[in-house]
């Protein structure tokens, strides 16, 4: 089954026009989804006896910076009986006022996610709804900003430790 099959059946399935493929040419393909879908589209590919994506692999985001105004957020998915790989992206608001840029969680989907997120939370300030545990994994709880955003202004000290030189 091809990137364009995948794509075909999930408009077909969700009668919307708005799923695009942004790469087919690679090993893992990329398929861009509304953010309203995720959980709908998630849960299909996972169910759906034709792709069963019944591992995903990684969570990340990218902060596009304050000046596009967006966060994306990728999944890579695999099917492992049918070794098939697939990339999930969607494109979100960067910030509301002084809400973090939000998307539901898929770790009921797949558990795996959950420590993914956290990590995506942590650094680049991603909150995600419905997870059960959405808490910094790598920083500690009170460290100020989000590392991997673009606009992050280091702190000079932590707790009386310098940490910028």
């Amino acid at each position: 089954m091809t990137t364009k099959d995948i794509q075909q059946r999930l408009i077909d399935v969700f009668a919307t026009e708005s799923i695009i493929v942004v790469n087919e040419r690679s090993t893992q393909p990329i398929l861009q989804i509304p953010v309203e879908l995720l959980i709908s589209t998630c849960q299909f590919l996972h169910d759906d006896e034709l792709l069963f994506f019944d591992f995903l692999a990684c969570v990340t985001g990218i902060d596009n910076g304050p000046d596009k105004g967006t966060v994306e957020i990728i999944y890579h998915l695999t099917s492992i009986p049918y070794q098939r790989n697939l990339v999930l992206k969607i494109v979100i608001p960067r910030q509301t006022g002084s809400l973090l840029p939000s998307a539901p969680s898929v770790s009921g989907i797949w558990q795996t996610a959950n420590w993914h997120e956290r990590e995506t939370f942590d650094l680049i300030g991603i909150s995600f709804e419905n997870h059960p545990d959405l808490r910094r994994i790598l920083l500690p709880k009170d460290w100020e900003g989000y590392p991997l955003r673009k606009d992050y202004e280091e702190q000079d000290s932590y707790h009386g430790i310098k940490v910028k030189y």
